[in-house]
């Protein structure tokens, strides 16, 4: 018989028998959902179908004709010994192999006698076999007759199984299928038939959800046939794709400059980018800026299209210009207006390319609501007509690996203009959308969109093609531009608040080393770098257990590291659980699958952090984020720990927040100094704060004079550096430092050498 094994992901149910990391077969039930899921469950479900069997709802209990049927061949003798069950499967069966004869025997065996070992007596054991028997028979006979071959039966059970059903899983598990069952409705069913989950596994994910409501296994089929259908609307694929914005730097104009041969080498691909930029980062430089940028566009040869604040509506002879029929099913209209409107007969590639980007398109406008057949005619015409219309502008002539450029001012006002430039983004042409203007917005929403956003609003109705339109520069001015590049790209200088992401580094330090450090600039300190538009911060993160040479020293060391910006807490807790968090009641709206939902987070009434510059909103939108995924808080994602951590976050207080608005990751970074000299443990909230602090590129120390454990209680993992300084002292009350000199008195040796000296 096969042993059941556990698996390292779902994918691991497709390798065949001499693939798998231990022999045996799986069978497995999934309670949860989500997209990595229910891609499994469709692939599994065509392997079932192909190899195996589907079962959507019960199996039913045999009919009366099936159990007279059975007493007819096979009479209604029983004997609980596997020759019986041998025998009697040659007669009933007599397509099985031996193998497979013997294989299903010995499972069915097994089965029973666990019945019997369980208290149940030969009457119920003579009944269960005699339905296993009609089931084999009726229901399973294709599957037992592919055990031992090199695909493994598959079998895929939907809905919640009864008993006698999971005892016949058991058998054809034994007997070597792979098997799923889909519980719709959790685990409670099932661990009343199998409390222990002798019988099978329970997979588990962190980020599984219940199944949607209508989720059955019948949507597969329909995807299929969909599928099937867009097949025969295709016809024959092109032989390149697009590869859209996954090579770009994000640096705006430069990557549209790029390069048509530096963008990548893949001949089954062309590189495009489609891109969205809102405001201006300089309103003197900006049209100037436009136009170098399309005059070089235009002197590497580069075919390029602009609009400016709308696309004409087509006209009525471009509207009867598409060839066209009547129409009663949504396939039959696109299949007709691509075949005949589609046309380039100079390179059938690129006329593939339109055909299966029109389709592409149209598609995704059919799932919209309130798209009938009539407003799906008139989008597919009205993209048609403008399609015609620019074709000879971007596309004359046209090979690979030839890019065009469309360049749209003022961004989409109309559904209509947002489905073409998606259209246009899908074929061989770099899309621009400028939004110089901030009053406007565009309405094009695509996934692959990428989108910069800068501060300034511009009022721009033209776009600068002759030099009558352009505000240029003075000399002065573009000397100064050169001379900021010049000194800030590449140099070790920086300017004030250049970058925008930092990581932090935590250095590992001598105790002797951190008053060196602690007031120098990021840049000085080991380990400092910028890479690739993000600053790799190195920072402190220690504690200091004991005390050297006296209390006073202590304080005035303690004293010496108070720098204008420290943030010191003295009290313990710094965070007092009981204060009012006004985030505290929403958090739970702030998550889906583990991930932080900043837009709903930045529009709701409770985020506070809204004053803050965009750039460092972001930073501690992305530290909170880092800080729940790397679970350095014990319990995260469990028990609503990540709820908990994402209130105290968005809570922090006033002066630290200062502190943050002000940082800039290539200058000093702020500090807290957190000082314990109680037996009191360190708080969750205070715990969760300073985890926070060191990601977002803070110094954090902690001083702990008795050397006690209490800062550690609420992490999975010690991660900062513990420097033991001096003996253990207890009972000591943290001073007033206004009161504490940071040069404690001298020695007498002292006074003498420095007298001396």
């Amino acid at each position: 018989m096969f042993e059941q094994k556990r698996i390292q992901n779902l994918n691991d149910y497709f390798l065949e028998p001499g693939s798998r990391k231990e022999q045996g077969v799986f069978f497995y039930r999934i309670t949860g959902y989500n997209q990595e899921i229910h891609d499994f469950i469709r692939r599994y479900y065509e392997a079932a179908r192909r190899s195996g069997i589907v079962i959507e709802g019960r199996i039913p209990n045999p009919l009366e004709k099936h159990l007279a049927y059975y007493g007819e061949i096979m009479g209604m003798d029983f004997t609980m010994n596997v020759g019986f069950i041998s025998g009697s499967l040659k007669k009933w069966l007599p397509r099985m192999g031996a193998y497979q004869r013997e294989q299903v025997s010995l499972a069915i065996y097994d089965t029973l006698d666990g019945m019997r070992r369980a208290g149940k007596n030969e009457n119920i054991l003579k009944n269960a076999y005699i339905k296993f028997m009609c089931w084999l028979y009726y229901k399973f006979e294709r599957v037992v007759n592919q055990l031992g071959q090199q695909h493994i039966p598959k079998i895929l059970y939907e809905g919640d199984i009864g008993n006698y059903e999971l005892k016949l899983m058991a058998v054809l598990s034994r007997a070597g299928c792979d098997i799923v069952l889909l519980q719709y409705h959790g685990d409670a069913a099932y661990e009343k038939l199998d409390k222990a989950s002798e019988i099978s596994f329970a997979w588990k994910e962190e980020n599984m959800v219940p199944f949607p409501e209508n989720f059955h296994l019948g949507l597969f089929q329909e995807e299929m046939k969909r599928e099937q259908d867009r097949e025969r609307l295709y016809g024959k694929m092109p032989q390149v794709l697009n590869c859209t914005n996954a090579w770009i730097s994000g640096k705006g104009l430069s990557d549209f400059t790029t390069g048509i041969r530096a963008r990548g080498d893949d001949p089954n691909l062309f590189y495009n980018c489609f891109y969205r930029i809102n405001g201006v980062e300089d309103k003197l430089a900006y049209l100037n800026e436009l136009y170098q940028f399309q005059l070089e566009l235009k002197n590497s040869g580069r075919k390029v299209v602009i609009a400016e604040q709308s696309i004409p509506a087509p006209a009525m002879e471009e509207i009867s210009g598409v060839a066209r029929k009547n129409y009663t099913e949504q396939e039959q209209m696109l299949a007709d207006l691509a075949a005949n409107n589609i046309r380039y007969p100079a390179n059938p590639e690129l006329e593939r390319i339109m055909r299966k980007s029109f389709l592409d398109v149209m598609l995704e406008e059919a799932e919209l609501p309130g798209r009938n057949l009539n407003k799906l005619t008139s989008k597919a015409v009205y993209l048609l007509c403008w399609m015609k219309r620019y074709q000879p502008g971007l596309f004359s002539n046209w090979k690979m690996p030839d890019i065009g450029c469309f360049i749209y001012l003022g961004g989409c006002k109309t559904e209509n203009e947002a489905m073409f430039l998606r259209f246009l983004a899908r074929l061989p042409v770099d899309v621009l959308i400028l939004v110089p203007s901030l009053n406007g917005k565009c309405c094009l929403e695509d996934k692959m969109l990428y989108e910069m956003n800068f501060p300034e609003s511009m009022a721009v109705e033209r776009f600068p093609q002759e030099n009558s339109e352009i505000r240029m520069g003075t000399a002065a001015y573009h000397a100064e531009r050169e001379l900021d590049a010049l000194m800030y790209q590449d140099s070790g200088l920086y300017r004030s608040q250049q970058y925008e992401k930092a990581n932090a580094v935590t250095l590992q330090t001598m105790y002797e080393e951190i008053e060196i450090l602690w007031d120098q600039e990021l840049k000085y300190r080991p380990n400092f770098s910028t890479v690739e538009g993000v600053v790799n911060v190195p920072v402190i993160y220690a504690k200091v257990s004991g005390v050297k040479e006296g209390a006073l020293e202590y304080w005035s060391g303690i004293k010496r590291l108070m720098t204008e910006d420290t943030f010191v807490a003295a009290a313990v807790p710094c965070i007092n659980s009981m204060e009012p968090n006004p985030v505290k009641p929403y958090v739970t709206e702030f998550f889906k699958n583990g991930k932080l939902q900043r837009g709903k987070i930045k529009s709701h009434s409770s985020y506070q952090y809204g004053f803050l510059r965009e750039e460092i909103q972001e930073h501690i939108l992305d530290k909170l984020q880092l800080l729940i995924d790397q679970k350095i808080i014990r319990g995260t994602f469990e028990n609503g720990m990540e709820y908990t951590i994402t209130a105290v976050i968005l809570n922090m207080k006033k002066e630290l927040l200062r502190m943050m608005q002000k940082f800039d990751f290539t200058r000093k970074n702020p500090k807290f100094i957190y000082i314990n000299t109680t037996e009191e443990w360190m708080s969750l909230e205070d715990t969760i704060l300073t985890a926070f602090l060191n990601l977002a590129g803070f110094d954090v120390l902690f001083f702990i004079p008795t050397g006690y454990q209490n800062i550690e209680r609420h992490l999975n993992k010690k991660r900062m550096e513990e420097h033991q300084i001096g003996g253990y002292m207890y009972d000591l009350q943290t001073p007033d430092f206004g009161r504490i000199s940071s040069h404690p008195r001298q020695s007498w040796r002292d006074k003498i050498f420095k007298r001396g000296s």
